[in-house]
């Protein structure tokens, strides 16, 4: 069975693994606790022969907030066999399909794993953010291929050079999301969708994700590498350094002595 973790639930059920990230007291911030749970749930879901899908949703009307910064601080070097690779690693080589259920805030994280997921369903009230520039890091996930690729260059360097919020509206506008629905109404319909999904032919299903896919993996897999070497870079910096403690100083960070 996947690894147990208080703050991811993990269910299979009628074909489907939903994952649950489940810390709202932290608006689901992950921890490499919760990554290493979660990576887990994804090696089961893709094992289980009776596993057809996989959703994704957040508890208490929130998807995630991102990367937990304390505990990314203290976890120290994220060495490519990290809980954080590995679930990258699965999101980009599932060859299962990934339905996202997504509710209020979605930062970071939360939003380029919406990437590699084949169905993904928002709530009205959903705020996507890729903050990664403002904390002197850069995308992962490959998204520094797959935003542009998906949206243009233009708004993909608007979303991650500014760094700043935007709406279910605006995911849905770019792609992001199939559908805005009702806040209530946003885990019936990935739900349904998934349910949809378990009874299609299975290895059709994974015959046509793979071919839609085919024609960029590789770069996506080259993407993703570069990125995971320049993120645990970033972690380490100077500039990385005070853009986190202003954020826990809850103060404006001064870049203006880095070159």
């Amino acid at each position: 069975m996947a690894e147990a973790s208080e703050h991811v639930g993990v269910e299979f059920e009628a074909g489907i693994c939903t994952i649950t990230l489940a810390r709202p007291r932290k608006k689901n911030a992950l921890t490499v606790a919760m990554y290493a749970a979660i990576v887990a749930a994804f090696a089961e879901a893709r094992a289980r022969k009776d596993v057809r899908v996989l959703l994704m949703r957040g508890s208490e009307g929130v998807f995630t907030a991102g990367n937990d910064l304390m505990d990314f601080m203290k976890a120290g070097e994220l060495g490519p066999q990290s809980p954080v690779a590995q679930l990258l690693s699965h999101l980009a080589a599932c060859e299962k399909p990934i339905v996202a259920a997504v509710q209020g805030p979605a930062v970071g994280i939360g939003v380029t794993m919406l990437l590699h997921c084949d169905l993904a369903y928002a709530g009205e009230s959903a705020r996507f953010h890729m903050p990664f520039v403002n904390l002197g890091l850069c995308p992962e996930a490959g998204s520094s291929f797959l935003l542009p690729r998906l949206m243009g260059y233009q708004r993909a360097a608007e979303l991650i050079l500014l760094g700043e919020p935007f709406s279910a509206q605006v995911a849905h506008d770019y792609g992001l999301v199939n559908q805005v629905l009702a806040d209530e109404a946003v885990l019936d319909r990935a739900r349904a969708a998934a349910e949809a999904l378990t009874q299609k032919p299975p290895a059709a299903l994974r015959a046509s994700k793979r071919l839609l896919r085919a024609g960029y993996a590789d770069r996506v897999e080259a993407a993703m590498a570069s990125e995971y070497e320049a993120f645990t870079a970033g972690l380490r910096s100077p500039e990385a350094t005070e853009a986190m403690t202003a954020f826990f100083e809850k103060r404006a960070p001064d870049f203006s002595k880095f070159e």
